[in-house]
């Protein structure tokens, strides 16, 4: 069975992890033809009782998120790219875009939290395999100890799982 391949939506929040999941998908999207869409979801601040808005850091700078987004660039010049920014819940904004760009695929790293920290953050990943309409392709984080033996530079992912949303 061939799977269609024609565009590959990548979200990106600026860390290592999302940039191997770049380098994964260019290699896709070259080996098929496809175009990529790379997504960065800026979270809403939270709101209190009283209407007042509680960011926790400083509000982000849309124009700053913006030129960072356009940094990312896809690892071979030949692969098309667009580049969404959008407010939301990440989980939901990822698969939101997904099937408004028609996308035959999501390639997206994980963060390898476990335990108590994956309980209370849960797993933006975990969500998007479930409620994705399309195939997700998850690249997980390196253990630590692994990166210290990688080479300088190196973004090679732990392990490739794919996971089909049912």
């Amino acid at each position: 069975m061939f799977m269609k391949i024609s565009k590959i939506v990548v979200p990106v929040d600026f860390s290592t992890p999302a940039r191997a999941a770049v380098q994964m998908a260019t290699s896709l999207a070259k080996d098929h033809g496809a175009s990529l869409v790379l997504l960065h979801i800026e979270e809403p601040p939270l709101a209190y009782g009283g209407g007042e808005l509680y960011y926790g850091v400083e509000a982000p700078d849309v124009d700053a998120l913006r030129q960072m987004l356009e940094e990312v660039r896809p690892t071979d010049p030949g692969v098309f790219c667009t580049r969404r920014l959008v407010t939301g819940d990440p989980a939901a904004a990822i698969v939101r875009v997904a099937e408004d760009e028609g996308a035959d695929l999501i390639v997206m790293s994980t963060h390898g939290r476990t335990g108590v920290s994956r309980f209370l953050m849960g797993s933006v990943a975990e969500e998007v395999v479930r409620k994705a309409t399309c195939p997700v392709l998850t690249l997980k984080q390196p253990l630590e100890k692994e990166e210290a033996k990688a080479p300088q530079g190196a973004l090679a992912p732990q392990a490739v799982v794919p996971a089909v949303a049912t």
